[in-house]
């Protein structure tokens, strides 16, 4: 398993070898160790733990025996590994909460995606079950982007963020195949930014601020070029938690408080429509925001978008088409955010009203 992870992750993607001492200055003449793993019989509650011992500059792994077959926590774990080896990433308390989110990344790609296909086959390995938690990551997709607080946090089910970048459906400049990779090696070494601080200067043509509205836009059908944990979502779409905004009358709805979107978290918003026909869409708020319709066509399964310039706009949805209304809170300013210990600044919801004339919500 974990030969298949080095093959597609360090062999195929071009990662940084998890077998050079973080303590080397070069590659030049340089030993490479094997990553070890150890069977442990208990780790207080945990599956697994990356180490690492200083005086080497090597990573190890520690995993109880009922997990050290299971690449949700082996391959979780060498996630940590890959990314300590990264090195820019490593005593940065703002990219902290992120290193679970890209380690659970890596145990999903390497269980299911393309991109891991031709390593997963050459050790014989099986293509896996997708890890989505789609209460967490569509339920509560109000919350900030990645969030490590204590019992509600979302920073071990928010890796769609990396799928949706990596898969690149919308073609940015900048993103696809090598992003990950690039927001370790375009890291400002000791600036203690956050991911997407690198990613304005990875993407060299859509701000953060664009992507981060697509990429929810693209989350209302689960669109992200992921067609297992899509099928997995079309499955429980009907138990998911849509309660974002309130009735006020006269084709008017408000965002219900508890539920307005936080730094660059969004609102998913079914609409109901009859038939044929135009659904306009006006948003009015304070803040600063991108606005989407997604348009899901039931019988190709093809989702268009339509962002709401200003605020506001339509677009005709056919007989076989279904829409949402997305509103991602995206503020101009990136802001310097720890997601073990969120600022007001973060927390901060954003405040909308909608008027919808041809739907319902």
């Amino acid at each position: 398993m974990l030969e298949a992870a080095y093959t597609c992750y360090v062999g195929d993607l071009g990662w940084t070898t998890s077998g050079l001492s973080y303590n080397a200055e070069t590659t030049d003449g340089q030993t490479m160790w094997k990553e070890n793993i150890y069977v442990v019989d208990t780790l207080d509650g945990a599956a697994g733990v990356m180490k690492t011992d200083p005086s080497t500059g090597l990573s190890y792994l520690d995993v109880i025996p009922d997990s050290v077959a299971d690449a949700r926590v082996t391959v979780h774990e060498y996630g940590h590994a890959l990314t300590y080896h990264a090195r820019n990433w490593v005593d940065q308390q703002r990219t902290g909460a992120w290193w679970e989110t890209i380690a659970n990344w890596v145990a999903e790609t390497y269980n299911t995606s393309p991109l891991c296909a031709r390593a997963r086959s050459q050790y014989k390995q099986a293509t896996g079950d997708s890890l989505v938690e789609l209460q967490k990551v569509i339920g509560d997709s109000y919350q900030v982007i990645v969030d490590a607080s204590t019992d509600t946090g979302n920073y071990y089910q928010a890796w769609p963020f990396f799928t949706y970048l990596t898969n690149n459906p919308d073609n940015f400049t900048g993103l696809g195949t090598d992003t990950v990779r690039e927001l370790f090696r375009q890291y400002k070494v000791n600036s203690n930014e956050t991911p997407l601080h690198t990613l304005a200067r990875v993407s060299t043509s859509a701000t953060v601020q664009e992507i981060v509205g697509r990429y929810w836009a693209h989350m209302a059908y689960f669109d992200i070029g992921h067609p297992i944990a899509q099928k997995r979502f079309f499955s429980q779409r009907e138990t998911l938690n849509y309660a974002n905004i309130e009735a006020q009358g006269d084709d008017s709805y408000v965002v219900k408080s508890a539920r307005m979107p936080q730094y660059m978290g969004a609102n998913i918003i079914p609409l109901q429509t009859t038939g044929a026909g135009n659904v306009e869409v006006s948003v009015n708020s304070d803040g600063e925001y991108v606005a989407t319709l997604a348009i899901h066509n039931t019988n190709t399964g093809k989702v268009r978008y339509v962002t709401l310039r200003d605020g506001a706009g339509s677009a005709a949805v056919d007989q076989a088409e279904e829409a949402s209304l997305v509103v991602a809170n995206t503020p101009s300013s990136l802001y310097l955010y720890d997601g073990f210990n969120l600022s007001d600044e973060v927390r901060t919801g954003l405040q909308y009203s909608l008027k919808i004339s041809g739907a319902t919500a």
